[in-house]
């Protein structure tokens, strides 16, 4: 493994796959599991550094690609790495680029990208947009939609930039491909990303620690044989990524076809972290989740309410601030919550701020869902601990509230 890097598993659930664990790096230790906010270009959108560590975050994850097209990985090194730059001192992953080969290609192509979605069903429109990758086995070329301008990424690079970015967790390089691509092309993806795989570990700063990444698409001969591969190698951790499927009950299926196959390395989920995604994939042995929800639907007006406020699976454990319901609202976003959002304002001036576009807005509602998420899942590892997951499951998960 890599220096100062290290995983152990402290308590396993008896009836499920779900277990407690402590990720150390160089920076600090991340408890698991655990919900890694998502910051694209060295941000989470709204909050600064010293939101973060007053909100108890112990990671973070950063765009390869963004951070390279946008500010340049030289830069940042020359700032002394993310961490200075950011003025954050906890750990911090950094994916390869490879989810850009979806996003900016195929996902474009079929116009399944949108609001970060990798489910297609019932999302689509038939609307498509350029391509704006050429994917070879060398790497991947994309166009840039900031100056239209062409750069290319291959193991090399990505893992050149991600040391020079200074990150402690990084990912292999790899192909995320579409939902909609057939079988044929997912195993030619999936092989090229277990060339990409080997090439990484070859190239990466070893400093840093590596995770593989499954792919397969869903496929369960393909998804099985990526694990099998990317176990045998000798990363520091296991991510899961790409296609999982056209619903959620297809990434559970995908999820049920990998993890037995996996050691005891931390395993990660790439782009998963919807309320009831993290109860799904927790009990199915998944560590670490990064996503952008929590933080893209607070700026939308969208804001997390747990069980005993009235939070339940239909409403998505979550208010619509900006709905006339709230004008004269006394009550905070939720009773039951502690963050600085709900100790000090109410939602009938929540919906104030959203109404009148007040750039203050934002920064209160990602306040409150990021917390709100950092919550759940100290009651996760708590319920786990206490050999009472199932239960915790099974009181946020039922229809009403």
């Amino acid at each position: 493994m890599a220096e100062h890097f290290s995983f152990d598993v402290l308590k396993r659930s008896r009836v499920t796959r779900a277990r407690l664990g402590v990720i150390r790096t160089r920076r600090g230790y991340i408890e698991t599991p655990q919900f890694v906010p998502v910051a694209t270009v060295a941000s989470v959108r709204a909050l600064g550094s010293d939101d973060l560590r007053a909100l108890g975050v112990q990671a973070i994850f950063a765009n390869t690609y963004h951070l390279h097209l946008r500010t340049g990985e030289d830069l940042i090194r020359r700032m002394g790495g993310l961490h200075r730059f950011m003025s954050f001192d906890g750990p911090i992953f950094t994916d390869s680029g490879g989810f850009q080969a979806f996003s900016l290609g195929l996902g474009r192509e079929h116009n399944i990208s949108k609001i970060g979605s990798i489910f297609p069903q019932g999302r689509r429109s038939p609307e498509r947009r350029e391509n704006l990758t050429r994917i070879t086995d060398e790497g991947v070329a994309f166009k840039s939609l900031i100056d239209g301008g062409w750069h290319f990424l291959d193991p090399r690079s990505a893992m050149r930039i991600q040391s020079r970015l200074g990150s402690d967790i990084i990912m292999a390089f790899d192909e995320c491909t579409s939902p909609l691509s057939d079988y044929d092309y997912t195993r030619e993806a999936m092989e090229r990303t277990h060339r990409w795989a080997v090439q990484s570990l070859r190239y990466h700063d070893r400093r840093q620690a590596i995770y593989g990444i499954i792919q397969g698409g869903w496929f369960e001969d393909l998804r099985r044989e990526s694990a099998d591969f990317i176990r045998s190698l000798p990363f520091d951790g296991i991510a899961i990524g790409g296609s999982l499927g056209n619903c959620k009950e297809d990434m559970h299926q995908v999820l049920d076809w990998v993890i037995p196959r996996l050691d005891d390395r931390p395993r990660h989920l790439l782009g998963i972290g919807e309320i009831p995604d993290i109860f799904e994939c927790v009990e199915r042995g998944i560590d670490t989740f990064d996503c952008v929800h929590p933080t893209r639907i607070a700026r939308r007006g969208n804001l997390y309410i747990s069980p005993a406020s009235g939070g339940c699976i239909e409403n998505k454990f979550r208010i619509s601030i900006k709905s006339s319901i709230f004008r004269d609202d006394k009550r905070p976003v939720d009773p039951r919550c502690g963050c600085p959002t709900c100790r000090m304002y109410s939602r009938a001036y929540l919906r104030h701020l959203y109404i009148s576009k007040e750039l203050s807005y934002f920064r209160a509602a990602t306040v409150h869902n990021v917390y709100f998420m950092l919550r759940l899942m100290e009651s996760i590892r708590r319920s786990i601990r206490e050999g009472r997951f199932s239960a915790l499951k099974r009181r946020w998960m039922k229809s009403e509230p």
